[in-house]
């Protein structure tokens, strides 16, 4: 997929508040939305570490353990390097038992061959679904991140995500919670650019 000119994300930003007028203020003070535009820097592998640390934890969290892990990693999360590191020392860098685990078994799947990450961007979001939720550790959440802030995918609509709830429920001034069930029926007018409104929704959370 062709990443997205400037001129398609803002039309995208304008459909959304054609469709919902209630994000008008949140796109005009954040502007176009950058997923499918801006490449991502980082590798498939580190992505999905990245993610996997990042689970139920705040962003200056992951970030704080993220970075350490790196720093054990000589620098960079690469699948050799991590798959040798002691669980003792991943543990003490901040994973929890299950995400080291996750990390360590993710990284020796890479470095064996049994998970190709090179060719997974020609795939479609079923196939990468099929080819990941077996990793232990990796969910729908954790390939739903991957999808949109990895690879770029514009269609993603992550209603089990706490801040895309909360900040839906901000834009819309819900008195209650929404069920995620809901939310999937809310967000179908907005296909195909769903993981633009779910951007949007986080902006929404933030403010």
């Amino acid at each position: 997929m062709a990443a997205l000119s400037r001129n398609e994300s803002e039309e995208i930003a304008e459909r959304i508040v054609l469709l919902e007028p209630r994000f008008k203020e949140v796109v005009a003070q954040f502007g176009p939305c950058p997923i499918g535009a801006t490449p991502s820097r980082d590798s498939n592998f580190a992505a999905l570490v990245e993610s996997i640390i990042g689970q139920q934890l705040s962003i200056k969290a992951a970030d704080t353990i993220i970075k350490r892990v790196k720093k054990l990693g000589g620098g960079k999360l690469d699948p050799k390097i991590l798959g040798e590191i002691p669980a003792i020392k991943l543990c003490g860098a901040g994973c929890s038992e299950h995400k080291t685990r996750a990390v360590r078994e993710l990284s020796k799947a890479v470095t064996s061959g049994q998970l190709n990450l090179r060719s997974i961007r020609s795939k479609s979001e079923e196939e990468i679904f099929e080819l990941l939720l077996p990793m232990h550790g990796i969910g729908k959440w954790t390939v739903e991140m991957f999808l949109i802030f990895q690879l770029g995918r514009i269609d993603i609509w992550p209603v089990g995500d706490l801040g895309v709830r909360r900040g839906w429920e901000k834009v819309h001034r819900l008195k209650e919670e929404i069920n995620p069930s809901e939310l999937v029926k809310a967000g179908e007018k907005f296909r195909p650019f769903r993981s633009h409104l779910a951007w949007y929704c986080w902006r929404a959370h933030s403010i």
